[in-house]
Formats: C-alpha cells, sequence, structure tokens
C-alpha cells in the first residue's frame, strides 16, 4: 500500500480525488516517445505536453479543482488571483465557465497579449504596480474588501492537488518509467507530480529544474525554509518565483531527489530545439526541463526511460523573436565578428570572397573608420553571419587566420 503522509499538504487520496474532478474539464496530454530528443539527450524521452491544453499551460489543472471545491457561497462572491500569466488564464477561463466572476490583478507591466489572452477568457483584469508582489498585495486586498476567495498559483493544497494529476497520468502513460524532469517555480507543479509519482512507485526519480537566476525552491531545501531572493528577470518568466511556498517546500524535501538549474542561453537553446526538430513551440519555463536534459546537468545515466514536462506554451512572439537569435548564437549558428581591413579600395570584396568561399551568408554589417581604436587607414567591419555550427565556424577562423587577418568575436 502506498504511504499517506498525512502530515504533508497534499497525499495521494487528494490527487486522486482532484483527478476525478476534473477529469471531463482539462485535456488528457500526450506523452510520447521523441526519437529526435532521446538521440540527442542518450535517453528514452517521453514528452509530456501539457502546452496542449486550452490556455496553453497545466496551470489550469491546480485553478480547476480549486475552483470545484468551492462553497455555493464562495462561487456566489466570486475569486480573486494575481498573475502576470499561465494562472491567471486558468483562473479566468475555469470560473468564467462556470458562471463564477474572476477578477485577476496583473502588474501594469504585464504584456498586452497576456492581459489580452486573459479578459478574453472572461476575468475582469486589475492592472496594479510595478511587479508581481504589488500585484499580490492588491490582490489580497481586495480579497479582504470584497469577501472574495483568493486562488494561490501554487502554494494551495486543492491547486497542487490539481497539478498532481499530471503524474498520474504519465504514470499510466509510460511503462517502466525510470524518472520524471519537472521545472519548478513555487513547487506547485514539482510537489503534486512528485507526491503522486512516488507514492505509486518509489523508485522513480524525481528531479527539478530552476533557472539560475532565481534558484528559489533550491535555496529553500538548502536552509530547510523558504527563503526570499533578491528581483531577477529571466527568460523563464513562468517559474520566476523569488520564494518557495510554505506548504510545496515539504513534499519536495520528502519527494524530490535531486534539484539543478541551467542558463538563460541553455533554455532558449532549448526553445530553439523543440520549435526547430519537434516543430513545437514552449515558453521559457517549459522548455527548462529539457535544458537540462540537454546540458547533461542531471545525475540519470544513459538509456533512462525518463517523462519530460513541456509545462507552456504562451510567449510573446517578440520575445520569441529574440529567443531563437539568442538561442541560433548559443548554437553558434549566427556569429558577429569585428574584422579589421586595411581602408583601400577591394578591400572588403577581398573579405566578402573569403567569406562566400565558406558556403557562410552574410545577414548584416557595420563599417566604422572611427570607433574601437581604429588607426588612420584603417577601418573594422562587423559582420554577422548564418552558419551551419561550430564546425563551420571554426573553418572560417582558420581561413581568417591564414589570410593575416585580424579580429575578434563580438558577443
Amino acid at each position: 500500500m502506498p504511504e499517506t503522509h498525512l502530515d504533508l499538504a497534499v497525499t495521494l487520496a487528494d490527487i486522486q480525488a482532484a483527478r476525478e474532478r476534473v477529469r471531463d474539464s482539462v485535456v488528457y496530454t500526450p506523452c510520447d516517445r521523441s526519437p529526435i530528443l532521446s538521440g540527442l539527450t542518450g535517453q528514452e524521452i517521453f514528452l509530456k505536453l501539457e502546452n496542449r491544453q486550452m490556455t496553453g499551460a497545466f496551470k489550469e489543472r491546480g485553478a480547476l479543482n480549486r475552483i470545484l471545491t468551492l462553497s455555493a457561497e464562495q462561487s456566489a462572491r466570486g475569486v480573486i488571483a494575481a498573475s502576470a500569466g499561465n494562472h491567471a488564464q486558468g483562473v479566468a477561463y475555469h470560473a468564467t465557465r462556470r458562471g463564477i466572476r474572476a477578477t485577476i490583478v496583473m502588474p501594469e507591466t504585464t504584456p498586452l497579449v497576456k492581459v489580452t489572452a486573459t479578459r478574453r477568457f472572461g476575468a475582469e483584469v486589475v492592472l496594479h504596480g510595478a511587479n508581481y508582489d504589488a500585484a499580490y498585495a492588491e490582490a489580497v486586498r481586495r480579497r479582504d474588501a470584497e469577501g472574495l476567495t483568493f486562488i494561490h498559483p501554487f502554494d494551495d493544497a486543492e491547486v497542487i492537488a490539481g497539478q498532481g494529476t499530471i503524474g498520474l497520468e504519465i504514470l499510466e502513460q509510460v511503462s517502466d518509467l525510470d524518472a520524471v524532469v519537472v521545472p519548478i517555480g513555487g513547487g506547485g507543479l514539482i510537489g503534486g507530480i512528485a507526491c503522486a509519482v512516488k507514492s505509486l512507485r518509489p523508485t522513480v526519480r524525481v528531479i527539478g529544474v530552476q533557472t539560475a537566476r532565481l534558484p528559489s525552491m533550491q535555496a529553500a531545501v538548502a536552509q530547510n525554509a523558504p527563503v526570499t531572493l533578491a528581483a531577477a528577470t529571466t527568460i523563464a518568466d513562468g517559474i520566476a518565483v523569488r520564494r518557495a511556498g510554505s506548504l510545496t517546500l515539504p513534499l519536495v524535501e520528502r519527494f524530490v531527489d535531486e534539484i539543478v538549474t541551467v542558463e538563460e542561453d541553455e533554455i532558449a537553446s532549448a526553445i530553439l530545439t523543440l520549435l526547430e526538430r519537434e516543430k513545437m513551440l514552449a515558453e521559457g519555463a517549459g522548455a527548462t526541463a529539457l535544458a537540462a536534459l540537454l546540458q547533461r546537468r542531471t545525475s540519470l545515466p544513459t538509456g533512462a526511460r525518463t517523462a519530460v514536462l513541456v509545462c507552456g506554451g504562451n510567449i510573446d512572439v517578440m520575445l520569441l523573436s529574440r529567443m531563437i537569435e539568442r538561442g541560433l548564437v548559443q548554437d553558434g549558428r549566427l556569429i558577429r565578428l569585428r574584422i579589421h581591413l586595411l581602408d583601400r579600395p577591394g578591400a572588403l570584396v577581398e573579405l566578402s570572397q573569403l567569406i562566400a568561399a565558406h558556403r557562410i551568408n552574410i545577414v548584416d554589417t557595420l563599417y566604422n573608420r572611427s570607433y574601437y581604436g581604429v588607426n588612420l587607414g584603417d577601418t573594422t567591419i562587423d559582420i554577422t553571419m548564418e552558419t551551419r555550427g561550430p564546425e563551420q565556424v571554426a573553418e572560417l577562423l582558420a581561413a581568417l587566420d591564414e589570410g593575416g587577418y585580424h579580429y575578434e568575436r563580438v558577443q
């Protein structure tokens, strides 16, 4: 019999009950093997595609479970949440579908696309404050003033149980599972999944991944208490949580085997890999788990049968454009060189011919005679180029050395 862990905020029984509640209202998302990613990581990779939910992210599971446990009086009064993204849309969508008034407080800096999406799902959106903390404080004030029910994005037992339904699905979908790799923000997602998985199959390893810029859960585990980190920006904004939850931390301490971190460029590269190799769109947080496997950050052995959460796909198209460019730079397929030339007719033609001889495409140039310490009679040119990768770049650099060019790589 599985352990019950009655000292924790959530048990297997809670997650199983949540599944029965939400079963008919959320997508039973695929968890299929990826031959391409299996080859790249050396493991047997199964992608759990929570970006296929109606709102584009897993958050609606927990939001819905919380909404379905409201009393009649609470439903009549309405709900409120503070969020700049996926949680907002999950609460808005499922509350509105049930005729429950939903108010979402979002920071004034929230991208218009997210504000518009939340309103489209039927919520009243209140823009307040410069950051999440200010929006959270305003939501709590309105909760108290108007008698609303606050739905926390992660530190709520019913929300955690709702997210844990993903773990039950994974166990049904992947036979002989060795590990589950899950992004971590405040801990609601991994807390629920880990509780479900470990309660039913204790030998399965559960590994969490955080952005290196905000490793709040890693810090909390080290201190055995939630720690508030300094604010930081990250492309994985869905897991940009400064302080781990008080309910989620004990679940992580009990059930999670390992927590690792990944850098910004590694997350961008994972987004690009999913987009290019799997034809799949993931947001920063949604690609974080895969980034850890691509970078060999976990202790999992070669060939491990590993479920990887792609937890969301809501991403601003302008940010996506920048991420793609950053990912190309990280992979060595977009390179910028600052090359010093004699300021004479034909010098640029000769350089262009050398680059063309190596089948490299020039996408941008900046010609300069006055900056970067250029000597009189000399000039520099910044050239941005598309390549096939590091091997082709190495060939070009060797040719530039052989031709006597002085250059430096511009990051």
